[in-house]
């Protein structure tokens, strides 16, 4: 573990430049055939792997997978390590809408820490922007429960540069995290210096393209209609090719660390200065306990720049989001 720890925003919050998302961790209406058993092993995994920051949401399974995370994380001190969780979904009419109410937020966090079985999170986001709420109103909601120390940074997700901007009105957004991997690099134009500029926190999500990036695909690839992989432009051509043709590039690069690819492009990620963690996801404990590996790959200045090299087409190629934004 050589890596230092980061700190969230302006806060004092200090998570690991690895953390663990857990939208596989009871969220059986994003994969098929999840055990609950495996979800709870994955985070214990991760914990006991030194990795300290649990990224969750109401909107994996419902509720279901900040369950399994509370669950979890009860053999392990709280203070250990940074809890995030997310939302925004509203379904009290009986479908999904997005809403950044203040009170609807405000009820949304109580709800996760009830469900989380926590009296305080170190980290809420904003899961999506509504079409209404001004977003400084949004997240004044949340420097109130801030306040009253029921959270201790305050993130967006999926917002554009302009609704950051826009939600940082007083200064109190943290965190925003979104869609950013070495496929997707839309945002290292404008959003990611802007974050850093004004000391806000970036964590991506999806950094291993719903698992492209491992490595693990060849050219014949297909997947059944419930699985969202079904639905990504990542796995069709002409893009897929052009991925896997990158991707080559760092296998030799792997090889000299002895690390896998997705290893190597995790500590990428991690030596990336405008990144401050980053959050694979996993479906099974030994999946986490290799990520956590990548805590021990330092690529040299030479090796970084072949990797971004590599891969210099998708930043020219603004090619958005794996998926769509729900509203």
């Amino acid at each position: 573990m050589t890596h230092d720890m980061v700190t969230i925003g302006k806060t004092d919050v200090q998570a690991t430049p690895l953390g663990l998302g857990t939208n596989a961790v009871g969220g059986y209406n994003l994969f098929p055939n999840l055990k609950d058993a495996d979800g709870i092993n994955l985070v214990k995994a991760g914990l006991n792997q030194g990795i300290r920051l649990l990224d969750t949401a109401f909107v994996y399974g419902l509720g279901h997978s900040e369950e399994l995370v509370g669950q979890a994380m009860h053999d392990f001190d709280r203070h250990s390590f940074v809890l995030a969780t997310k939302g925004a979904q509203d379904f009290s009419t009986g479908e999904q809408v997005i809403n950044n109410d203040p009170a609807f937020l405000t009820q949304q966090v109580d709800a996760s820490l009830k469900r989380l079985n926590t009296d305080y999170l170190d980290i809420y986001y904003i899961h999506f922007p509504d079409k209404r709420t001004p977003k400084a109103e949004a997240v004044g909601a949340l420097q109130r429960l801030r306040e009253q120390g029921k959270i201790r940074a305050i993130g967006v997700s999926n917002f554009s540069l302009d609704q950051v901007k826009e939600a940082n009105a007083d200064g109190y957004v943290d965190v925003v995290e979104d869609e950013f991997s070495l496929l997707h690099r839309d945002h290292e134009a404008d959003l990611m210096p802007y974050l850093k500029d004004h000391q806000i926190s970036f964590v991506p999500y999806f950094p291993l393209a719903s698992g492209l990036l491992t490595g693990k695909y060849d050219r014949d690839v297909t997947f059944p209609a419930d699985d969202i992989r079904s639905q990504i432009s990542d796995f069709q051509e002409p893009r897929y090719g052009r991925a896997l043709k990158a991707i080559a590039q760092v296998t030799p690069i792997a090889a000299a660390h002895q690390a896998t690819v997705a290893q190597t492009i995790l500590a990428w990620y991690m030596q990336n200065p405008l990144i401050s963690v980053v959050i694979p996801g996993a479906k099974r404990a030994s999946q986490v306990e290799a990520n956590a590996q990548a805590l021990d790959v330092t690529l040299s200045d030479a090796e970084y720049q072949a990797i971004d090299t590599a891969f210099a087409e998708f930043k020219v190629d603004a090619n958005g989001k794996s998926l769509a934004d729900p509203e």
